[in-house]
């Protein structure tokens, strides 16, 4: 029986819905072997030895055990820590449920490459240039895939009062307002605000860079939010019908997403069917550009005349049970235990 070793929780500050998405995941295992593994918020690794439902238990962190993934090939396995032992848990594929940093940005698939096991999602390079949305637009423009207008900055730009002031003046003249402020290297939209004013600017900026080094800012676009899962690998890739988010504020912000009960996610969503063709054929496009694998989620925007923006590539989506990935392909009659099963055997 194959030890899958599914790592959770992390020091990102999506760490609630990664714990979240791992009940769901390992919930959906059937005829393997769970070995759990928390990352505390301050980086710990602690080994789990409870059922998936048991997460939600308070001070349970007081009895894990702690675990770390070793990049030795030759052990292929966590060092479990036990007293002044060391003893090696054989595992055989790595299940990364880690949102943002340090889980989406290819640094524990780095790991995973170097300790020779298996894993399931994107690569280490996949996963970095779509964490990082300057980069990510650069390929999508390279690829001739439509998208909204935006600007880089960074961080050593904008701390002097000149580069501070040029920048308020070439985004206001560039892309006018409404526009999204948000860090570069993020997710679930966290640190991101809609600028209406110059007044407001400045504080978005700052707010952006609390987060990263670099931002971004986009052309806000008027139009529905429609989302797309991927599953599979290159030529064999599949990509599931679309989903519309109807936001219960002003944009889907983490609050929105995970806090809002007036957000609403709508399957299928009503397009025409060319639309719906395109932008299935955009997902698939850019999964390849980005040497994709596993799963992702692919965000657009439709505006009012159905143009087609692509917004970002989602390489590890949320897995709970409000989240669009799962819920699209269950719309399309794949189940949460063959889902996992299909990603596992990736």
């Amino acid at each position: 029986m194959k030890n899958i070793c599914v790592v959770f929780g992390g020091v990102s500050s999506e760490h609630e819905v990664s714990v979240v998405s791992a009940q769901c995941f390992m919930a959906g295992i059937r005829g393997c072997n769970v070995v759990s593994v928390y990352i505390t918020r301050d980086g710990r690794w602690l080994m789990y030895d409870g059922k998936a439902e048991g997460l939600d238990a308070a001070g349970w962190e007081r009895l894990g055990t702690p675990a770390v993934l070793s990049p030795d090939r030759y052990r292929r396995g966590l060092m479990r820590l036990v007293g002044d032992k060391v003893k090696i848990v054989p595992v055989d594929v790595v299940v990364p449920i880690l949102h943002g940093r340090n889980g989406e940005d290819g640094t524990i698939q780095g790991l995973c490459e170097l300790a020779g096991i298996p894993y399931v999602g994107c690569g280490v390079m996949s996963s970095a240039v779509c964490m990082d949305k300057a980069i990510f637009k650069a390929i999508v423009a390279q690829n001739k895939i439509p998208q909204g207008e935006y600007l880089v900055f960074k961080k050593e730009a904008l701390e002097t009062a000149d580069g501070r002031k040029d920048a308020l003046r070439t985004i206001g003249r560039k892309l006018r307002y409404p526009c999204f402020v948000k860090p570069a290297v993020g997710g679930s939209s966290v640190g991101v605000t809609k600028v209406h004013t110059r007044k407001e600017l400045s504080a978005a900026i700052d707010t952006a860079l609390a987060h990263d080094d670099k931002i971004l800012v986009e052309k806000a676009i008027v139009g529905r939010e429609i989302e797309l899962a991927v599953l599979g690998k290159g030529a064999t890739a599949q990509v599931s019908g679309a989903g519309e988010i109807l936001s219960g504020d002003e944009f889907y912000d983490y609050a929105a997403k995970y806090e809002n009960p007036a957000s609403q996610t709508v399957i299928p969503a009503e397009l025409p069917d060319d639309v719906l063709t395109q932008l299935q054929k955009y997902a698939l496009a850019i999964f390849d550009a980005v040497d994709g694998s596993g799963l992702a989620r692919v965000d657009f925007f439709v505006d009012e005349n159905n143009r087609i923006f692509l917004n970002e590539v989602n390489t590890l989506p949320g897995f709970t049970p409000i989240s669009m990935y799962m819920k699209l392909w269950e719309h399309a009659g794949v189940s949460r235990e063959e889902l996992v099963a299909r990603l596992l055997d990736v």
